[in-house]
């Protein structure tokens, strides 16, 4: 390999992690934040705000949407569940309406942001240097954060620009042309990365760019859902069989979701095309993630007392998990 290759090689690499670094941070950072701020006054709200399934679902979707996370908000229903401040499907419903939820994040990134981002991060924290107010300070640090998220994916996008036209990146990405194994792409990047937001955002870059097809994109999306499970079952370690039962109801749901979505590929994105004529790709993408989440919920709600009594059958409420 000739070193002006290499060279070429190492700086888009190196910008590349360095936005991934931001966004990660940001999207990190921006959870602690809203929760810090709503956390205590969420789960009251929560907890009240559960009654029937299709409430919890309701509750579930806007606590994401306004917390910007799932999985802050399903290991806040986990919580719930151990202290028997919830019951077990109340939290089935709010675990179906995070995944709903989450898709927010996905439309966001979608639009041409990044060139406010550095007024973003000016407004933020000149807020966070200036106010002695506790609640515009931390006004100003939501708005620097989305400024560093916004930068983040800015950063990526060129980045990736002079891989464009690269045959040995095109061969590669041509491997993701095939939905299960963009599928197992997504789900392995979610994992070690820890944020499904995270490759959806990527996605939508290489989309964007024209570098990564949409049929791939959606693909690694897909996986993305299954990915980003890890956190919530880490998160019942020495829980309550209630808690445990949650995260593995989050683990089987999404995984027949994107079996599902698999197994329907070709029908689903005749769809997310029909509904995307005119649109960029980045927001076809988008539209497919909110299209598949709201999808899988509406096809697999009325499944939740089933997977209740499921679940209490295989692990009874008498024992703790260890």
């Amino acid at each position: 390999m000739e070193s002006g290759t290499a060279n070429e090689w190492l700086n888009v690499l190196l910008i590349l992690i360095a936005g991934l670094v931001l966004f990660l941070y940001a999207v990190t950072s921006l959870s602690s934040t809203l929760q810090e701020a709503l956390g205590s006054k969420a789960k009251q709200w929560i907890a009240r705000s559960t009654r029937n399934i299709p409430l919890s679902i309701v509750t579930g979707t806007i606590a994401t949407f306004l917390l910007d996370s799932s999985s802050a908000v399903i290991i806040m229903a986990i919580v719930l569940v151990n202290s028997k401040a919830m019951n077990l499907r109340q939290s089935l419903g709010i675990v179906m309406g995070a995944n709903i939820g989450t898709t927010l994040s996905s439309q966001i990134i979608a639009m041409n942001v990044g060139q406010y981002a550095p007024l973003m991060l000016l407004v933020g924290f000149v807020l966070v240097l200036a106010s002695k107010n506790p609640k515009l300070s931390q006004t100003g640090k939501v708005i620097l954060y989305f400024g560093i998220l916004f930068f983040g994916l800015f950063t990526m996008e060129n980045a990736v620009e002079p891989l464009q036209n690269h045959p040995s990146v095109s061969h590669f990405l041509a491997k993701a042309e095939n939905p299960w194994r963009g599928a197992l792409a997504g789900g392995l990047i979610t994992l070690v990365i820890q944020s499904s937001s995270a490759t959806v955002g990527m996605s939508i870059v290489l989309v964007k760019k024209g570098i990564l097809s949409l049929t791939a994109s959606v693909a690694i999306m897909l996986g993305a859902e299954l990915g980003t499970c890890s956190d919530t079952l880490l998160a019942t370690i020495r829980g309550s069989r209630s808690a445990l039962k949650t995260a593995v109801f989050h683990l089987v749901f999404n995984l027949f979701s994107i079996i599902l979505g698999l197994i329907l590929f070709h029908p689903f994105m005749q769809f997310v095309l029909f509904l995307g004529e005119g649109m960029t790709p980045q927001r076809m993408l988008a539209n497919a993630h909110v299209v598949f989440n709201v999808g899988g919920v509406l096809c697999l709600a009325w499944t939740i007392p089933m997977a209740e009594k499921v679940l209490n059958r295989i692990w009874p409420d008498s024992e703790q998990f260890k």
